[in-house]
């Protein structure tokens, strides 16, 4: 059996490693479109911008691959599916064949509304050649701009302040992360961001970077003009799905697949980045940008292909380093109604949220420990409820000790 991995990012290689860790007896080809051996993206807004150190970041060595019986072909640009001859096309005008395709093909930034985006000193960070350029341009910066207010524009605003460059961060909603996190976290986060010396304006919209060749400040739709010879695009991502797309396959918010990842062709799953799933947890349609949910996605494929289908269950967490912040998140806070905000052992943060009565998230703020305590309470097929977690003063680690 033969399976085709298109993408060679966080959840093409882990599904690839997953399988062999199965025991997966067949082919597996991963065919990478970047030149660099597959690295984690998470570092590069924090620590690969800060040091340049690309060996630090690469997720698995060159020789794995191969110890794994892993082809791993990169620079291919695949341009097309032919699900009638089950292969795949590139650019240079190659076919692989398949009797099982993964669609790993991640996201890509969203360029917001905002004119001269083309300007010299205008980046985006998505891939390590776009942080080593940034990197660069950093030594030079004496005002930077960020366009987006959510984790990437966080964890790069923290990192360039703490370089001494000034850094003022735009974003369109009413709060930064708002999609990501609650009120209390954001106004938390916030004000740590601030104290810190980053500007943050919110309910701002960019409308144009000034130029004429080399930006040189960015104009808000109400007339304000910023100071930045450097301006980030972080206003989001789009899910690559245009390759399934055009392939025939469904596609709403990404690549859509049912509870094992399968696409609405049986020969092709999906997951990562790219892929819009049922969530367990919460029971609606999804997409996660998430390092873990690609490794328990990944996990999930490699124990159906090799015959051994599990239901999928894992319960979605997500962290951010912005400088001296550490922010974790244990399952979805979306559509909270009421929450409950402690101070941890450690003097950090914990903001219990519920729907009702019953805990559905926890978001922490440097307390690891409540945070590795919220993972293992809301993995449990029962409930939480606000009942049980009041007698135990909302203190998740007494809660399991109790149990």
């Amino acid at each position: 059996m033969k399976v085709c991995i298109v993408g060679a990012g966080q959840a093409g290689v882990n599904v690839a490693h997953s399988l062999r860790q199965e025991g997966f007896p067949g082919e597996i080809t991963i065919l990478g479109n970047e030149h660099d051996l597959p690295y984690m993206r998470p570092p590069l807004s924090k620590g690969f911008i800060a040091d340049g150190n690309a060996t630090r970041i690469a997720m698995k060595p060159e020789s794995f691959y191969a110890k794994s019986e892993i082809e791993l072909l990169r620079n291919v640009h695949v341009v097309s599916i032919d699900r009638a001859r089950h292969s795949v096309q590139t650019e240079d005008g190659r076919h692989f064949q398949y009797n099982h395709l993964i669609l790993a093909t991640g996201s890509r930034n969203a360029p917001p509304p905002v004119e001269n985006l083309h300007l010299e000193g205008v980046v985006s960070l998505r891939s390590l050649r776009d942080a080593t350029d940034i990197r660069e341009r950093l030594d030079a910066a004496r005002n930077v701009a960020v366009i987006g207010g959510g984790f990437i524009g966080l964890e790069f605003a923290a990192m360039a302040t703490k370089r001494g460059i000034p850094v003022t961060i735009v974003e369109a909603m009413p709060r930064i992360m708002a999609r990501a996190v609650t009120q209390k976290t954001s106004d938390l986060v916030a004000t740590r961001h601030e104290g810190n010396g980053t500007h943050i304006l919110c309910d701002s919209r960019a409308s144009a970077v000034v130029g004429p060749n080399n930006a040189t400040g960015l104009v808000l739709s109400d007339g304000t003009t910023l100071q930045a010879d450097l301006v980030l695009i972080a206003a989001g991502v789009k899910p690559n799905a245009e390759l399934a797309s055009d392939a025939g396959l469904s596609v709403s918010n990404g690549i859509e697949v049912d509870g094992q990842f399968l696409t609405s062709d049986p020969d092709i799953s999906a997951l990562g980045d790219c892929c819009c799933f049922p969530e367990p947890t919460r029971g609606a349609r999804t997409r996660l940008e998430s390092v873990q949910a690609a490794t328990d996605q990944g996990r999930a494929i490699a124990r159906r292909l090799c015959g051994r289908p599990q239901p999928y269950v894992a319960l979605p967490w997500f962290w951010s380093d912005q400088g001296d912040l550490k922010l974790q998140i244990a399952g979805l806070s979306t559509g909270t109604d009421s929450i409950e905000l402690l101070e941890s052992n450690g003097g950090g943060r914990v903001v219990h949220c519920f729907v009702g009565d019953r805990l559905v998230a926890v978001e922490t703020i440097n307390a690891p420990g409540d945070h590795i305590a919220a993972r293992k309470v809301l993995s449990r097929p029962a409930s939480i409820d606000r009942r049980s977690l009041k007698a135990v003063g909302y203190d998740l680690r007494r809660l399991l000790k109790t149990e």
